[in-house]
């Protein structure tokens, strides 16, 4: 519960650039006109302070300004907010002035707000039209009048984890489906739905104010898919206020708050019934839901403790090591117990529909080093491999089973919680004879030898197959590695070992996954990134050959450097430094701080000059092919690096283009390349071009989620907002020079234009970028434009 102090508040149905809040000093916060709803600072249940919209008569919140599930501190009494005389909704969390964020994230100036009575906190520009509103960014409530568009999504709190526990999310298909929080939102996580596959990507959740109607509707027919919630008859607007939320339980809950007696009804909440185990997400991995008709109950199951025991529903892990997965020592190791009338939720990898006796299901998991548990019921075995998730015991209707456990010898059963009035027996050893275990055993040893020949015979064709295709490849062209390139040579036995087994992935690109590693000598440690090429002995050795004979050659500092490689039998890898701040597309498209205008500037600039050195300056020039963003890595000093050479052309010195399949990404690819024309070092510059526009303006250069349609491919857009002198619209002026933004914005048309012939080399984008020549006044970039 929150609490405030009414005489703190303020009545304000316009404020005014320059008014602020304090957490302890009057006013705290504003409210709206009639007094149903405060904006501003109130006490959080654990300390501290909060930012958020709140019902008064209940002190309900129903909006927060932060991330539900945010692990950032409480604010403390030296927090401010302030609307600021240069129209920025700002909170300071530390007596710092500079230390600040912005609450409304908005490219116009705000020139006034309000909290309304609708519960909705909103900004106007200088016509008095809304600019931001809450309404926009729901937490975990939406209010009457207030609707949740497809991709939108409400979030439960979560206390004091950082993590939401519960997600309920409008999908693009239709379907309002409630999730398990820090899941990837997969069917197996879900444990409700409305059932509402349109795909309709206008379908929105919308909650009427007047009646209290929580329906799913079409937004641009506004006609009625399916009615959540529809009463027979509903006090009037104005004594009662609606919300729907999504309660810290799992639930989904539609309130109604008579203000004038402060009565608070619950109309409806999804899923049905209140049994709180049927929520997924409630008791974490390896532990067992129980629900004594109040509350749930986290149990760990027998073999596992938990991980905090201060809090039950985070989970539980192994209370012992387990052994490696060979012959009698890992059955010996381990018993099968059985625990009656379970269920669990989450997907089986196998599951078997012979009809299987108890004791071989029991048995099938034992001997199967993937499987945990299996789960029999009515001749289905399903195996379920670690983690165990979303484990309860059946419910009334529920198909009766039995799950068996896998259960180290030393392990110990912990006590386990019973409701009152049932009775569930304590795990059992499963009954299975060692007589039956040994004729199992036997006749798996002997499928197991057959299968194992038939594969040997199969491994030796294949080897030989490859063997010659191989050869026949090196006919082609020796690879003499060690001759043309002074890298090193690593073994694949040390590239596993840095990368702890291929362990944690970095990207994926179109010849294979990379890898972050480490390389330790003596006490000095450098971080790696690891390129395994994962395709056909063919493709990946041509890739291997071009990128490491392009990348050994090149030493430029923005380069991303390629330290050495792996040729071992049919495996191809190659070193590289790692770049530990992502790419450049993360930057400028992700959550995180956009950089800053000259921040923009210099990452266009070491792009540049990386492609300068490629093209004109290496020892034989090099078409990349596949300029993008996601291609320009950022190392620990934010130096932008150009990467993956594999799409890369080489030209030898004597030539100056080349004919090649087209290459490269949609998006950012030259005309040329449609237009089955030699492709020059121009293709590069085109390439250039986009990126340039995207790095200035911080938005993809194709983008359907506007406001214009005009606005969707970012080139047109750029010349008709530099024909038209209104370039503020790329780019929010703020400190940044107008001059500097149409120099770079024209640099960046020059690259773009349809003709190769028009392009500037990379020699004079650079010189352009850099100030020491003029830019012209660039024509149209595409010849079809209107």
């Amino acid at each position: 519960m929150i609490t405030i102090m009414s005489s703190s508040s303020q009545d304000s149905r316009q404020i005014a650039p320059g008014s602020s809040l304090y957490p302890t000093t009057q006013p705290t916060s504003w409210l709206s006109p009639s007094g149903f709803f405060a904006f501003g600072f109130y006490h959080q249940e654990h300390g501290g302070f909060a930012l958020g919209i709140w019902l008064v008569a209940t002190n309900t919140v129903v909006w927060s300004a932060t991330s539900i599930s945010s692990d950032d501190p409480p604010l403390t009494p030296t927090a401010k907010l302030e609307l600021t005389k240069q129209g920025k909704l700002v909170l300071q969390t530390q007596e710092n002035e500079n230390n600040h964020v912005v609450v409304a994230n908005t490219t116009e100036t705000a020139y006034s707000a309000s909290m309304l009575d609708s519960g909705n906190f909103v900004l106007y520009n200088h016509n008095s039209t809304i600019i931001w509103q809450s309404f926009d960014h729901p937490t975990d409530t939406i209010l009457g009048g207030q609707s949740l568009p497809c991709g939108a999504q409400l979030v439960s709190a979560s206390g004091s984890s950082a993590r939401p526990r519960f997600v309920l999310a409008m999908q693009f298909d239709g379907n309002l489906v409630l999730y398990a929080g820090d899941t990837a939102n997969t069917p197996s996580d879900a444990y409700w739905s409305s059932e509402t596959q349109t795909y309709n990507p206008s379908s929105i959740l919308y909650l009427d104010a007047n009646h209290g109607y929580l329906l799913i509707n079409d937004s641009t027919s506004s006609s009625i898919i399916k009615s959540l919630y529809s009463a027979s008859s509903s006090p009037t607007r104005g004594t009662i206020i609606y919300r729907a939320t999504l309660d810290t339980d799992g639930f989904f809950r539609l309130y109604a708050h008579d203000i004038s007696n402060t009565n608070l009804t619950t109309l409806q909440g999804w899923p049905e019934g209140n049994n709180s185990c049927l929520v997924k997400g409630n008791c974490g991995h390896n532990s067992i839901c129980q629900f004594d008709g109040k509350n749930p109950h986290c149990t760990c199951l027998p073999g596992f403790d938990f991980v905090d025991p201060n809090q039950h529903n985070i989970g539980c892990k192994r209370n012992i090591s387990q052994p490696n997965c060979a012959g009698q020592d890992y059955i010996a190791f381990y018993n099968m117990v059985t625990l009656p009338n379970l269920v669990w939720a989450a997907r089986p990898y196998y599951a078997t529909l012979r009809g299987l006796q108890e004791h071989e299901c029991s048995i099938s998991c034992l001997l199967d080093c993937n499987c945990w548990a299996a789960l029999y019921t009515n001749g289905l075995c399903i195996k379920q491999e670690p983690p165990l998730r979303y484990a309860r015991f059946t419910v009334q209707d529920e198909q009766p089973s039995s799950v068996f456990l896998k259960v180290g010898n030393v392990t110990l059963n912990p006590p386990m919680y019973v409701p009152d009035g049932e009775q569930v027996r304590p795990p059992q050893k499963s009954g299975t004879s060692n007589k039956a275990i040994l004729h199992i055993i036997l006749i798996t040893s002997i499928f197991t030898l057959i299968l194992c020949l038939t594969t040997g015979m199969s491994c030796h064709l294949i080897y030989k197959i490859r063997v010659l295709r191989y050869k026949r490849l090196l006919e082609i062209g020796d690879l003499r590695l060690n001759e043309e390139v002074a890298l090193r040579r690593f073994s694949y036995s040390e590239l596993k070992r840095a990368t702890d087994g291929f362990k944690q992935e970095l990207g994926k690109g179109s010849f294979g996954a990379v890898y972050k590693g480490v390389l330790y000598k003596g006490k000095s440690r450098r971080l790696i990134a690891v390129k395994r090429l994962e395709k056909l002995v063919e493709e990946g050795e041509r890739e291997f050959q071009a990128e490491v004979r392009a990348i050994g050659k090149t030493h430029h500092r923005n380069l991303v450097r390629l330290l050495g490689f792996c040729a071992e039998g049919s495996k191809r890898l190659l070193v590289y430094e790692y770049m530990s701040n992502g790419s450049l597309g993360k930057l400028l498209f992700g959550d995180e701080r956009l950089p800053n205008w000259d921040e923009r500037v210099r990452i266009a600039l070491d792009i540049a000059r990386g492609i300068l050195y490629l093209h004109e300056e290496c020892e034989a020039p090099i078409i990349h092919c596949d300029i993008k963003p996601q291609n320009i890595l950022m190392d620990e000093f934010w130096t932008a690096k150009i990467s993956d050479f594999g799409l890369a052309k080489l030209l030898m010195p004597d030539q100056t283009r080349t004919f090649t399949g087209v290459r490269g990404t949609r998006g950012y690819l030259a005309p040329e390349w449609n237009k089955n024309t030699p492709i020059t070092v121009k293709a590069d510059i085109y390439s250039y071009g986009i990126v340039l526009l995207e790095t200035v303006c911080c938005r993809r250069s194709l983008d359907v989620n506007v406001l214009e349609p005009n606005e969707i491919l970012l080139s047109g857009w750029a010349y008709k907002c530099f024909v038209a002198g209104e370039l503020h619209k790329l780019v929010h002026w703020e400190e940044v020079d107008k001059n500097a933004v149409e120099n770079v914005v024209k640099v960046a048309l020059w690259c773009i234009q349809d003709e190769p012939i028009l392009r500037p080399s990379m020699k004079s984008v650079v010189l352009m970028l850099e100030g020491v020549t003029d830019v012209a006044i660039p024509p149209c970039p595409t010849s079809d434009s209107t």
